[in-house]
């Protein structure tokens, strides 16, 4: 009874992390109409950084990498956040929460495809059907915009910029799979964000000083501390609960629910109704995730995609 209970506290907290992701979405784009990308990101990273530093503290291990690992884990830093934030804030400024979501759930799938090509896996053919629905998807969501395939969207740039950033993210995911194995996704996520946050603050100065503070939004400074403490730090906390207590695979499943909510919560509280090709390709997306994640890998040995959470926060 109380692995039982444990079980169906794990899952309601999978359940409460795809929510508090989905509407950070919306939550971005809200605080976007006050804040320019850059300045969002240097107001938000510190907090994340703090909220990780906690989570990390009660976690058992080495508090720093190796000397040999340190320039990896700069790199790495460098691309996984510095290089991935910067299409990601532009890119969901530039297009819908709704379509955000759903260009940055491909990740997994361009991350089988990178461990393929670094030899690290050999995906099965039902992983292949599963990769190749998802991007299928994905041109949909993209290009289906008011029901006719066009290259003239108004968020075309924006999508294209999240498309780069999700595999920005699996070329993060691949390149540190050994690091990963060695340290464990938590410390590998903490470091790289140490890494990569005082660039962004950097980056961010100039916006910060054009910024007038006092007509900020009590509603904008919410949201601020919700896609800092909460997207990242509690929901950090969750999944890798999650992962610990249920597995890598089985974790990843409650991901697909991601972009579900991010739809709902644009739609409601941001008025972004999907297309009906969009909608076709979202549930194409989803149904390509759910295959390629259950189907089997067989002489895998990398850490999958879901050993870490995806960077859409």
């Amino acid at each position: 009874m109380r692995n039982s209970r444990g079980t169906l506290t794990t899952d309601l907290g999978l359940v409460a992390l795809a929510g508090i992701w989905g509407v950070n979405f919306s939550v971005v784009k809200i605080v976007l109409d006050e804040l320019e990308p850059l300045a969002l990101n240097a107001l938000r990273f510190p907090l994340a950084v703090l909220a990780l530093a906690i989570v990390l503290r009660g976690s058992p291990g080495p508090w720093h990498p190796t000397r040999e690992d340190m320039l990896r884990i700069v790199i790495l830093g460098m691309l996984g956040n510095v290089a991935y934030q910067i299409c990601f804030i532009y890119g969901i400024d530039w297009t819908g929460a709704g379509n955000a979501s759903l260009l940055l759930s491909t990740t997994p799938a361009w991350t089988v495809l990178m461990s393929a090509l670094a030899g690290h896996e050999r995906p099965t053919p039902w992983v292949g059907v599963g990769i190749l629905g998802t991007l299928v998807g994905m041109v949909l969501v993209v290009l289906g915009r008011g029901d006719t395939v066009s290259l003239g969207t108004e968020t075309l740039r924006g999508d294209l910029l999240l498309v780069i950033a999700s595999v920005l993210w699996s070329i993060y995911t691949v390149a540190s799979r050994d690091a990963v194995a060695r340290y464990g996704a938590l410390r590998m996520t903490a470091w790289t964000l140490y890494v990569g946050t005082p660039f962004l603050v950097l980056l961010g100065l100039p916006s910060l000083t054009r910024t007038d503070f006092g007509a900020v939004s009590w509603g904008v400074w919410a949201g601020v501390a919700y896609a800092g403490f909460l997207s990242i730090g509690l929901a950090y906390l969750l999944w890798y609960r999650g992962v610990q207590a249920l597995g890598n695979n089985r974790t990843a499943v409650y991901s697909n629910l991601v972009p579900v909510a991010a739809l709902f919560t644009a739609w409601v509280w941001l008025g972004e109704v999907p297309a009906r090709l969009q909608l076709l390709g979202a549930g194409i997306v989803l149904a390509g995730l759910t295959v390629a994640r259950l189907a089997q890998s067989p002489g895998s040995s990398a850490p999958g995609p879901s050993e870490s959470p995806s960077s859409d926060r």
